[in-house]
């Protein structure tokens, strides 16, 4: 059988967002292996890979953080798991995944080099000076050396691929994509009826680049005029250098400005919870979140932002904002409470794109065609 090798970072969110094109690529007859650090064996994850035939290889590749000699020693021992399976096609998601596997693949004189880019993160977003200016030249540079060693490299958005092309990180003699995001199982997130009240809710990394002080303070602001608004946030903490902190969160939470429901393995409680989706990002791939939320059949309030703007149709499903603006946030919010048929009716055509746009089945066909497997 022809093995196909997926480079991953984070093994929480394997099944969730790669699932369904993992299922794709095996009815295609290929062997599939998966390189990802961090998986325990005993893990509900790992059940599920193995039950679905998937071949799992631990690997010692950090997520974050640059540490030169623990990196060269990733790329090696992704070199040797290549060689060792004889994979023929090698596909990387997220940054280092993307990098590393992409020159391990090299090294290995592998026939079919695929990288993902889902998404830009902290080296490309917020101020490029002093260490965060460092890392962003370093990454710039190593996607740079990486990508003009592959067959073809796909993206989630235009505007992320414009950028790679105007920096010139993606040489014109390397060909490039786009697709709807990772799409959603529209068959598993299904319309739910609304609560009585009406409920904001985001879901997300609590990173300040995710606009999760945004969505705080405009909380603050609707809920000064209108006190029965309900905001709840669903996330965690993540080990990143623009991680909210656990002051910030607790004095949110304290405040009553949001109600706080942790991590959830299954975010479609919460989003039946809700009457509207926020997510004022600065920047994504596209946001899986949104895509469950809209499949759910709720309205967007999201930025005007690379990945964000894709999926609101401005005035149709959702509003658009500018990034960073808690004014225009707090005033989309209170345009739902103070009209809230418009929960209804742009929820409808929400669920509408997401069925036309967004499903998984197309995106995963569409990919496998893009990486000449279909």
């Amino acid at each position: 059988m022809t093995k196909f090798l997926l480079v991953a970072s984070y093994p929480d969110s394997l099944i969730t967002f790669r699932g369904k094109l993992i299922e794709a690529i095996i009815a295609k007859g290929f062997e599939v292996h998966l390189a990802v650090p961090d998986l325990d064996e005993n893990s509900e994850i790992y059940k599920q890979l193995n039950k679905l035939g998937v071949k799992v290889h631990s690997i010692g590749l950090q997520r974050t953080g640059m540490n030169p000699v623990r990196d060269i020693k990733t790329i090696i021992e992704l070199f040797r798991l290549m060689r060792r399976i004889k994979a023929k096609f090698v596909l990387g998601y997220t940054i280092k995944p993307v990098i590393y596997g992409s020159l391990a693949a090299w090294f290995a004189n592998i026939p079919h080099r695929i990288s993902l880019i889902t998404g830009l993160g902290y080296a490309f977003t917020g101020e490029s000076s002093g260490k965060r200016g460092l890392i962003q030249k370093v990454v710039k540079a190593l996607y740079r050396f990486a990508l003009s060693r592959n067959d073809k490299v796909l993206f989630q958005n235009p505007d992320d691929e414009q950028l790679f092309r105007h920096l010139d990180i993606l040489p014109e003699s390397v060909p490039s994509a786009i697709m709807n995001g990772s799409g959603v199982d529209v068959a598993e997130y299904q319309v739910s009826a609304f609560p009585q009240q009406v409920t904001f809710l985001l879901i997300a990394r609590l990173l300040g680049d995710k606009g999760v002080r945004e969505y705080a303070q405009a909380a603050a602001l609707v809920k000064a005029k209108h006190p029965q608004a309900k905001f709840e946030l669903v996330g965690w903490i993540d080990d990143n250098p623009d991680a909210i902190s656990q002051t910030e969160l607790d004095a949110w939470i304290n405040s009553g400005t949001l109600t706080f429901l942790g991590k959830l393995s299954d975010v479609r409680p919460a989003i039946e919870s809700a009457s509207v989706y926020v997510l004022p990002s600065y920047r994504e791939g596209t946001p899986r979140t949104v895509l469950e939320a809209m499949s759910m059949g709720r309205a967007i309030i999201t930025t005007d932002a690379p990945g964000c703007r894709e999926t609101v149709v401005d005035g149709a499903n959702g509003y658009l904002i500018p990034v960073k603006s808690v004014d225009e946030l707090a005033t989309a919010m209170i345009s739902f409470i103070n009209e809230p048929a418009k929960v209804i009716a742009m929820g409808a055509k929400s669920r509408e794109i997401a069925e036309n746009k967004y499903d998984v089945h197309k995106v995963n066909h569409a990919m496998l065609k893009e990486m000449g497997m279909d």
